[in-house]
């Protein structure tokens, strides 16, 4: 029986729960690889031959070559490993952070020094 997720609707949050862990768990584990510089080169060498050692959906290994950061977080990826990645390419947190709300890190940066966005961002009716 599912265990009731009260924050399940929060909408544009992906909550890292025992759920998204086991989801993500081999995409996370391929993150962590990362942490060896032996690793990080035979990842920048072969991207697809190192993805395929380990057992990750095809899904995860997509959105990693494609660096889609927001699809590795739905597909079980959590931030603190998915930021090797991006350590990998030369990457700060704050750029992988910008590209994931599709700002550009200067703006990013200005957004957050200012406090952020505002908990309604995201909302259809905020568009208009």
């Amino acid at each position: 029986m599912p265990l009731d997720k009260p924050y399940a609707g929060i909408p544009g949050t992906t909550i890292f729960d025992a759920d998204q862990s086991r989801k993500g768990y081999w995409l996370n584990q391929f993150c962590m690889s990362l942490m060896k510089a032996e690793n990080r080169e035979r990842f920048k060498k072969d991207e697809r031959a190192y993805l395929d050692e380990w057992p990750m959906s095809e899904d995860q290994k997509l959105a990693v070559m494609a660096r889609d950061l927001n699809r590795c977080i739905a597909l079980g990826g959590n931030i603190y490993f998915l930021a090797k990645i991006g350590a990998t390419d030369g990457k700060s947190f704050q750029q992988m952070a910008g590209s994931m709300t599709g700002m550009s890190e200067d703006a990013y940066r200005d957004m957050m020094v200012a406090g952020g966005r505002a908990a309604t961002w995201g909302r259809e009716e905020d568009k208009k």
